[in-house]
């Protein structure tokens, strides 16, 4: 079975393709002149102009065409709300015009899905701007990854205070992995001290590469999304919906 994992709701825009649970290749593009941990870098473009590249590259790269594939999977949020759209309208496209199934799959949880080598609590945390975060809880013990909470935003403080509850009742360590942990290390390590754990630059494998792997199960059993209704996950309105809000309640 050949999943196409596509993530473009991070900076870094990913592509991978695995085959019966194998990671065949992998592609990492930085996006706004970030890496794929959110800290600076020289590299610039936008997702629009290189997610078709990164596909085609992938395919070529494994000797195969879309048509070959089992699947694709892309991440629906949460994240950048223009990143989430140009993956979602390009896997629906190839998805489409290929005839072939598609899962979503949270990129928060593909976040997460990341971490290796390590048995305890995992907060996957994405910067949300205007002061507030992405965040989900998980715990890893052995090979299972279990969802402790649902994906939600909110502000750094609020996160942590979830983060302290669960921390206290599932285990004595927690690693925090994504954007957000990079931009707010220094008060992460202040709040949680050693038992803090952080993402190593980009040491571990690509949001793709984990969105095609956490798809491949649904793929398996047949259970998959409607190419027409799948829609991404904002967690909050756009800045279009607020400002019609507004203009609704002045009028």
């Amino acid at each position: 079975m050949r999943i196409l994992g596509i993530d473009t709701a991070i900076p870094a825009a990913s592509v991978a393709l695995i085959e019966d649970g194998k990671l065949v290749a992998e592609e990492i593009h930085t996006n706004a002149g970030h890496s794929l941990d959110g800290k600076a870098s020289q590299t610039r473009g936008n997702h629009a102009e290189i997610v078709l590249p990164l596909i085609q590259a992938i395919l070529t790269r494994a000797n195969v065409v879309a048509t070959d594939l089992s699947g694709i999977a892309v991440s629906i949020g949460p994240g950048s709300f223009t990143g989430l759209r140009i993956g979602l309208a390009t896997v629906k496209g190839i998805a489409y015009e290929c005839g072939l199934p598609l899962v979503g799959v949270s990129t928060l949880h593909a976040n997460a899905a990341r971490v290796t080598g390590f048995d305890g609590m995992i907060c996957s945390l994405l910067d949300a701007r205007k002061s507030e975060v992405y965040f989900a809880l998980f715990h890893h013990d052995g090979h299972n990854l279990k969802r402790l909470t649902e994906d939600a935003i909110a502000s750094l403080d609020s996160a942590l205070d979830r983060v302290r509850s669960c921390y206290r009742a599932n285990g004595s360590s927690v690693f925090f992995i994504g954007a957000g942990a990079s931009a707010h290390d220094k008060i992460l390590i202040h709040v949680f001290g050693s038992a803090a754990q952080m993402m190593a630059g980009n040491d571990y494998p690509s949001v793709a590469a984990q969105v095609a792997a956490l798809a491949e199960g649904r793929f398996r059993a047949h259970v998959t999304d409607n190419l027409a209704l799948l829609v991404p996950v904002y967690l909050r309105p756009s800045e279009a919906e607020t400002k019609r809000r507004q203009l609704a309640l002045t009028c």
